[in-house]
């Protein structure tokens, strides 16, 4: 056995332990040798045939260069059939030369490799002492004629013994050099000791046999030794190619484990440099999102960055660029160009490959240097390389799927702007701050401006969803192009934007809200038409009218509510809290609201993506007030949460769904409705009777009730630790997560719910047409959905396009305008009557279906 040290004098520092010296380790191993070898070895005999030993040398030679190597972090060890050679010289020639020969063979070798002089001294030294164990164990063993059993077995435990401590050597250099090494060190030295070295001791006897009945028993033993070295070289390169396939079903496991954020990043590139054994790997990811572009290098002496990996420029990212598969580049084999670019980084070798991201440009990937010095990165590698990648590839999509998620969680999916959510956390942020004297008047003081914008209401229902996207966009570009540059703009919900401008007081914050609504005061076009953009805007300023997010968005809102009667601009005063009484009056009215019929439910249907089949109808609530007009959902939703009431509501909204259900159930025809359910209704304790109850009422089946809860209600603590969405489940109704992709949950964390679908919110849906990355969001929330056995259902469907773009995907289910829009219940039997047809129930159902015809 022999132990290669890895060459200090060629990589980075590092800081070193005792006796962790090249030279040191040397020196211990003649410290052993030189004794040892007095010892053992001066008995002779010393006269030896030198054409004899001439063959022993060379036999060594062959030994020794023919090996089976192995790597332990900046270390390598070989082992080699040396034994066969090891066995004949000690018989031969003796003990004093067998040293000599080995000593010097292996020398030789070494030398030959280009290995620095510590380390060909420490082998020698260690060959040396495994001849001095050998010889002295073959003094104390029986032995006699080399035709004799008891010789055979004699000089096989000697020569296996003195391998063994030869083994013990090179654990000893590792353990001085790096620490204790730990189970897999002992097992990679030991077991080729045991494997291998009985197999050459017994041939090498088998040889001294041929050779000491006849001379011509050459003519046998030369195509058996070669056929043997042939048959080694083989093994070794079959165990190589195990270990490599090893490395990637590690490589593959850990990926699997790691985190989406930077600390699963740098998890990949460390597994990569600990498997590929190398002295550091580089990733470079483009710019994603609000992410700006990073590189991540793990490497042996912890540096974060080097020249090289970051430029588009390099000679090794335009290669892989354009190359089938990682590319490898040595120094050894390199032109000019390669030259100075392993130069450029310091290395003499180097694998790299592209990665794939979803951010429209290719990262890079590139390993660089093994930490060993005798073991260069060969094809098997750059194939176990090539399989890593798919893996990386994989890890780095996932991760970016879910910064998408995340993004959107904080930013408007139309305008790419902050939303509501994002906000109120950079207002807290910049409220936090405490004034220090008078060096900072402007610590702790913000403006705030909500502006609504006048007809978007009148643009949606003329011309469409699309032609008010069109508007909010313009409208989002000159915010943008006239806000002051510190401030932060957000799109709030439906046609409201924000701005907050840091530092201002009450007074600078009017200022410039008037000035905004002057320059916002244009004619744009859109949808060919030339219309003019006009802003309602409230002010609100901290301290002054609050002093967190809460407070200052609860009073620009009312500023704005107030706006639209005092020239288009309104400030907060305390008077403007009576107009407060509105909201108090509507939520006093809501129980007879609907005695009277003012709130009632449309419905919009839902369809099989594949079949056509309608599958379901989404029930949806209105209220239609006599004095206000027609009061947006949210409205009266909010309030009715914040006034206990919100369960009232849900239990008369589930009344009307399950009555429609009931109707189409008299008439032979399976139609499920769905309702949505607010978090305060999960918390209430007797949801789960009220549910039951309502079914029975009707004589509804559970089968045909789905609930739609949002992300929100799902993620909260108090609904998790409750038994109530398993008991609802039990019922044998669905449970339906809606706009999913607008909060922080995950897929993953659906697996511990019992959650039968997801609904991809529409923000996904609607410009799937026209962009590449919404498509790819979507498809990724499909595929992950349906491994977690979810359905999935698409809503925002408003073109063909869209339609056939989800359907190839796998979609379950759509919803949206290219169906239908949301129908009261005279116009969706009409509605049903002039577009649907009905199917004979299907082989075991109790009811017809209805479809969509084309």
């Amino acid at each position: 056995m022999q132990v290669r040290v890895a060459e200090h004098d060629v990589r980075p520092a590092r800081r070193e332990r005792p006796l962790s010296s090249p030279w040191a380790i040397a020196a211990l191993g003649l410290l052993l040798a030189v004794p040892v070898a007095v010892l053992l070895l001066s008995g002779g005999p010393f006269t030896v045939s030198v054409p004899i030993l001439l063959v022993a040398v060379l036999a060594f030679v062959a030994g020794e260069s023919f090996s089976l190597e192995f790597e332990f972090r900046r270390q390598s060890f070989s082992c080699s059939a040396s034994e066969l050679a090891f066995v004949i010289a000690l018989v031969e020639v003796g003990g004093f030369w067998a040293a000599a020969a080995r000593a010097a063979a292996v020398g030789a070798v070494l030398l030959a490799k280009g290995f620095s002089h510590p380390k060909i001294v420490f082998n020698m030294a260690a060959a040396v002492v495994e001849v001095a164990v050998a010889v002295a164990l073959l003094r104390w063993l029986p032995v006699g004629d080399i035709g004799s059993p008891e010789t055979w077995i004699s000089y096989l435990v000697a020569v296996l013994i003195a391998s063994m401590v030869g083994a013990s050597l090179i654990a000893l250099a590792i353990t001085l050099s790096q620490g204790y090494p730990g189970r897999e060190l002992w097992a990679s030295l030991f077991l080729p000791v045991a494997v291998i070295g009985p197999v050459a001791v017994l041939v090498g006897l088998s040889i001294l046999l041929l050779v000491h009945a006849t001379v011509w028993s050459w003519l046998l033993i030369t195509p058996l030794t070669v056929a043997l070295v042939l048959v080694y070289r083989r093994f070794a390169a079959v165990t190589r190619e195990g270990q490599s396939l090893e490395r990637v079903y590690g490589f593959a496991r850990r990926v699997e484990q790691v985190a989406a954020d930077d600390a699963g990043t740098m998890q990949i590139v460390e597994s990569l440099r600990e498997l590929l054994n190398a002295e550091r790997v580089a990733m470079w990811l483009p710019p994603y999102l609000d992410e700006p572009p990073r590189l991540v290098v793990a490497a042996e002496d912890g540096r974060a960055w080097y020249d090289g990996p970051g430029d588009p420029d390099d000679i090794f990212r335009r290669a892989a660029a354009v190359a089938d598969g990682p590319i490898l580049v040595s120094a050894g084999r390199a032109d000019e160009r390669e030259v100075a670019g392993l130069a450029r980084r310091g290395v003499s070798e180097l694998l790299a490959a592209p990665l794939a991201t979803a951010a429209g440009e290719a990262g890079y990937l590139e390993v660089c240097d093994r930490r060993s010095d005798v073991v260069s990165f060969a094809e098997a590698d750059r194939g176990a390389f090539a399989s890593m990648l798919t893996h990386v590839n994989a890890a780095i999509r996932h991760q970016q799927l879910l910064t998408q998620i995340r993004y959107d969680a904080d930013h408007d999916r139309l305008t790419g702007l902050p939303n509501r959510q994002r906000l109120a956390v950079e207002i807290d942020a910049l409220l936090a701050v405490e004034p220090v004297g008078s060096a900072d008047p402007a610590a702790g003081r913000a403006g705030l401006i909500f502006a609504a914008v006048g007809n978007y209401t009148e643009v949606t229902d003329t011309l469409g969803h699309a032609a008010s996207d069109e508007l909010l966009l313009v409208t989002a570009g000159l915010l943008r192009e006239h806000a002051p540059p510190q401030a932060l703009l957000a799109r709030m919900e439906s046609e409201r934007f924000a701005v907050l401008l840091p530092g201002l007081s009450l007074a600078a914050t009017e200022r410039a809200a008037r000035r905004l609504r002057e320059a916002a005061a244009t004619r744009v076009r859109v949808a060919g038409l030339d219309l003019e953009v006009t802003l309602t805007i409230g002010v609100a300023a901290a301290p002054v009218h609050g002093t967190d997010s809460g407070m200052l968005m609860q009073r620009a809102d009312v500023a704005l509510l107030a706006a639209a009667d005092s020239g288009g601009v309104a400030s907060y005063h305390p008077v403007l809290d009576q107009q407060s009484l509105r909201r108090l009056q509507l939520g006093t009215e809501i129980e007879q609201a609907m005695a009277d019929g003012q709130i009632s439910v449309v419905f919009q249907p839902i369809i099989d993506a594949q079949t056509s089949d309608i599958v379901s109808v989404e029930t949806l609530v209105r209220w239609a007030h006599p004095r206000y007009g027609s009061i947006p959902p949210d409205d009266f939703i909010h309030l009715a949460e914040q006034i206990g009431r919100i369960g009232a509501v849900t239990d008369h909204v589930l009344d009307l769904a399950l009555a429609r259900c009931r109707r189409w159930l008299d008439q032979d025809i399976a139609l499920s409705v769905a309702v949505n359910l607010s978090v305060h209704c999960l918390t209430e304790p007797d949801l789960l009777s009220r549910v039951r109850s309502a079914l029975q009422r009707h004589g509804v089946p559970g089968e045909l009730l789905t609930l739609e809860l949002t992300e929100g209600s799902v993620v909260d603590d108090s609904v998790r630790d409750s038994t109530v969405l398993a008991d609802l489940h039990d019922l044998g109704l669905r449970l339906s997560m809606d706009d999913f992709g607008t909060g922080y949950s995950s897929l993953s964390q659906l697996r511990q719910l019992p959650i039968d679908e997801v609904k991809i919110d529409k923000s996904f849906v609607l410009g799937m047409s026209t962009s590449q990355g919404e498509s790819f969001i979507a498809r990724s929330i499909i595929e992950l959905a349906h491994n977690l056995g979810l359905r999935v259902v698409a809503e925002g469907v408003e073109d063909e396009m869209t339609r056939n773009l989800l359907a190839e995907m796998g979609c379950d289910k759509l919803q949206g305008f290219l169906v239908s829009r949301p129908l009261p219940d005279d116009r969706l039997e009409n509605w049903l009557l002039a577009r649907t047809g009905v199917r004979t129930a299907s082989p075991g159902a109790a009811h017809r279906r209805l479809f969509v015809r084309g």
